[in-house]
C-alpha cells in the first residue's frame, strides 16, 4: 500500500474527503518527524512506538581495497510494533 492508497482507504473508512485525509496523514508524518528530531519517542498505544537510536562511530574496511575507513556516528529511527498490531498480523 502506498500513500495514495492509504489516503483512499482512510477517506472511505472515516468519511473524510480525500484532501482532508491527505492533510491528516501529512500532519501525522510531520509531527512524528518533529518529535523524533527533538529526541522524543512517539508511542501510539496498540499500534507501536517510534524512537531514535544512536550508533557509535566505528572503523570498517573497504572490501575492494582493504583499506580501513572510519564510519561516523549516526542516528536511526526504530519502530517497535505494539501488542495489538502483532496479534492482528499473526
Amino acid at each position: 500500500m502506498n500513500k495514495s492508497e492509504l489516503v483512499d482507504a482512510i477517506s472511505k473508512s472515516s468519511g473524510l474527503t480525500k484532501s482532508d485525509s491527505e492533510k491528516a496523514i501529512n500532519s501525522l508524518i510531520t509531527s512524528v518527524e518533529g518529535a523524533l528530531k527533538k529526541g522524543d519517542d512517539v508511542t501510539l498505544v496498540g499500534f507501536g512506538s517510534f524512537s531514535v537510536k544512536k550508533t557509535a562511530g566505528r572503523s570498517g574496511r573497504n572490501f575492494k581495497t582493504g583499506a580501513t575507513i572510519n564510519i561516523p556516528p549516526r542516528k536511526s529511527v526504530r519502530f517497535k510494533p505494539g501488542k495489538n498490531l502483532k496479534d492482528s498480523v499473526n
